[in-house]
Formats: C-alpha cells, sequence, structure tokens
C-alpha cells in the first residue's frame, strides 16, 4: 500500500523549538495569511486607481482565494518532501517579489498575475504551522501548534484593520511594499533561526507525494470529521466577518472603515485566549475542549443578534466566536497531527482544504441571506451552521464512545 511506503520514517527524533522561534513563526504565518486579506479594504481605491467597474473589482478577492486554495493542494505537501526551513525561506522570499508585483503594478494584467501569486505563496502560513507540529516535541506539539494557528487567525483579523489605516495615510500601494519589507526580514530570520536537522524521510516523487493527500482521506477517519468541523466553524466565521460591514456601515449606525476595522482586535481578544487550548489537547482533553468551544460558539449568535441594541453586544459576541473558533481549530490540528506524524505538511493540505471550502460557503452565503433577510437573517443561518456543527460532534463523541466501551469489553 502507497500508505505504508510514505509513513515510514528512519527517525523520529524532534529538536524542540525555543519560544522566541514560536513566536517569529505565529508572527510569519499570520503576516503570510494576511496578504489574502489585504485587498478587501482596498477594492474601491484599487477599482479608482485602474478604473475597474465597482461591480467586477471583487474578482481580485476571488483570483485571491481560488489560487491560495490551489496552493493548499499543490504547495503545501511540498514540506513532507522537501527541507521545510528551506522551503519556508524560498516560498516567502517569491511572496516579496509578487508583493512588489502588485505595488507597482501599472496595468489590470499586471495586478491580476501579482495578486493570484501572493494567493498562492501565501499557504507558507500553512507549511509553518506543519513546520512547527514536525520541530515540536510531542507532548508539548498541540500547545506549540495552538501558538501558531494564534498568529494566523489574528493575521486574518489584523489584515482589515492595517490595510484601511495604510490605505488612508500612504494610498494601497503602499500595503503590500510594507508587506514585502516584513515578509523579507521574516524569511531571513526564519532561515537562520528555524533547526537545520529534520526528521529523515524516505525518497518519493512528487506525484505520488501529491496522491497520498487523497488517500488519507480514505485511511484517517479523525480526519474526514476533522475536516467537516474545519468547513463549519469557518463558514461560521466568515458569516460573520463578510456580513458585519453591511449593517455597521449603513444607517442608524454609519461606522467609518477605520471603526469597523477595529472589531478586528476584539477578535484577537478571542483568538488569544484560546491559545490554552492547545494544551489541553496535549493533557487528552481535545474531544471535550471541541464541544464546550462549539457551545459557545453557537452561544455566540445570541448577543450578535443584538447588534441595533448596543454596540458593546456585538464585542461580546466577537470576542465569544473568534475564542470558539480558535479553540476548535487548534484542538482539530492537534488531533489529526497525531494520527500520523510523519506527514504534518499532507495532513495540513488536507484539512485546510475543507477551511477554504467552509470560507468561501459562509462568504457567498451571507451576503445573499443578508439581502434577503436583514441582520436577524444573517444571525440565524450563523446559528444553524454552529449548530450543526456541534451535532457533528456530539455523533463523533458517541461513535468514539461506543468503540471503547466495545474495546472494553473484549
Amino acid at each position: 500500500m502507497m500508505s505504508s511506503q510514505l509513513d515510514q520514517s528512519s527517525s523520529s527524533a524532534h529538536t524542540g523549538l525555543t519560544r522566541p522561534v514560536i513566536l517569529l513563526l505565529a508572527l510569519c504565518s499570520g503576516l503570510s495569511v494576511a496578504n489574502i486579506y489585504y485587498a478587501q479594504p482596498l477594492l474601491d481605491s484599487i477599482a479608482h486607481d485602474f478604473r475597474i467597474a465597482p461591480s467586477s473589482i471583487g474578482i481580485v478577492v476571488t483570483v485571491t482565494q481560488v489560487f491560495y486554495a490551489a496552493g493548499l493542494l499543490v504547495l503545501v505537501p511540498m514540506g513532507d518532501l522537501f527541507n521545510r526551513r528551506k522551503l519556508i525561506a524560498t516560498q516567502m522570499l517569491l511572496s516579496v517579489g509578487a508583493l512588489c508585483t502588485v505595488a507597482v503594478s501599472s496595468s489590470v494584467s499586471v495586478l491580476f498575475v501579482g495578486i493570484a501569486i501572493v494567493g498562492l505563496l501565501a499557504v507558507v502560513a500553512q507549511t509553518m504551522v506543519a513546520a512547527a507540529a514536525t520541530f515540536s516535541v510531542p507532548s508539548d506539539r498541540g500547545r506549540t501548534v495552538g501558538l501558531v494557528t494564534s498568529g494566523i487567525v489574528i493575521g486574518i483579523l489584523l489584515a482589515r484593520t492595517i490595510a484601511g489605516t495604510l490605505n488612508d495615510w500612504l494610498g494601497w500601494r503602499s500595503v503590500y511594499f510594507f508587506s514585502a519589507g516584513l515578509t523579507l526580514l521574516g524569511s531571513i530570520l526564519l532561515y537562520i533561526l528555524l533547526p537545520k536537522q529534520e526528521p529523515q524521510r524516505i525518497r518519493l516523487s512528487y506525484t505520488r507525494i501529491f496522491l497520498s493527500v487523497f488517500q488519507l482521506y480514505r485511511e484517517l477517519p479523525i480526519l474526514r470529521i476533522r475536516g467537516l468541523l474545519a468547513m463549519l466553524i469557518f463558514a461560521a466565521f466568515s458569516i460573520l466577518w463578510t456580513a458585519m460591514v453591511l449593517p455597521l456601515s449603513s444607517e442608524p449606525l454609519t461606522l467609518s472603515h477605520i471603526a469597523i476595522g477595529a472589531f478586528g482586535l476584539a477578535g484577537v481578544a478571542g483568538a488569544l485566549g484560546a491559545s490554552f487550548s492547545g494544551r489541553l489537547a496535549d493533557l487528552g482533553y481535545a474531544r471535550w475542549v471541541t464541544g464546550i468551544s462549539l457551545a459557545i460558539l453557537l452561544m455566540a449568535w445570541l448577543p450578535i443578534g443584538f447588534l441595533y441594541r448596543s454596540i458593546g453586544f456585538l464585542v461580546i459576541g466577537v470576542i465569544l466566536l473568534d475564542l470558539a473558533v480558535q479553540a476548535v481549530h487548534v484542538t482539530n490540528q492537534s488531533l489529526i497531527y497525531k494520527a500520523r506524524p510523519e506527514a504534518q505538511s499532507r495532513l495540513t493540505a488536507a484539512y485546510m482544504i475543507f477551511y477554504s471550502i467552509g470560507s468561501a460557503a459562509g462568504s457567498i452565503a451571507s451576503t445573499g441571506v443578508y439581502a434577503w433577510a436583514g441582520w436577524r437573517g444573517v444571525c440565524w443561518l450563523g446559528a444553524a451552521v454552529s449548530g450543526l456543527a456541534l451535532l457533528l460532534w456530539a455523533y463523533d463523541f458517541c461513535r468514539n464512545y461506543k468503540q471503547e466501551l466495545i474495546a472494553v469489553d473484549n
């Protein structure tokens, strides 16, 4: 069987990571994934600069997301084939070139080529997550992965705030120059500080590595269940963050774009609050953390629904929702990485595909529902998706409990 050949490793040594290197990985992963979200608050400025019709400018976001999804499949699995330290540094350096291309673009065709490559290479953030899991001592893997994925969530949340602020001060091109400079610095530091030695791996062709991603779905029930949970929680995440700008920018609230972007800070507080979930996963409580977090996710839609009564209710809901999403995301990754420690990059690719599907579906559904049923409809949609995730967890929990009872009886 291909998987038995793929999953052999002549060494299972783990070098471990120092706290500063873990934090650097978290920072760089957040910076990398932010590159695909910068464009959202810049669309008006880009459309004006290139004389693109407002009804068509949304294609910039679509192109970025499509190429990001492609990168998950074609680039992330390479982490199980090549040295991750060199791979991360190389992809970040290429990202610098793509970001500069967008920043200096003078035609629509150059803009789209640059933005597509930016999206493709932004998946280096997921290679960093897999590297964090690979280099970690097994007893600390959940905590380490939790810290790095917190960086990703924070990068997503702060991208809009940073881009909107820089756009107002220096223009939209400054956003990509700013990111290019930080990305260059990050690539140099990671190349210097990441461990030079990795657990040994057998030599395989890229084609076999790529095909084995799909085989993991068949062989690992935990990947299928946790992937579906990822799809649902990130659909809920996108339902909130995509539709939220609509009521906040309209009567009677009419908040500025900078004020709306500031809600990302509340989301950051929630994401940081979930960092302890990785430690709980290391202690064997991953399934309970998931269930409690999904219950919090469902309850978060109640204060979110009271938006028009007080902005404070929305802030509470945002904190709870981001806390829950991050906690489930971390425990998901902790569990699937334990299933095949030698296949971290392929597992990351297989899992994050569900993330992309959920994010895209949530974004599309939320704007349509808002046009049809307003903010209340958006909240009911988010609650329904969150409730479905909780039911899926309950089914999986009962199934595993039943299997454990049968094993004890035998």
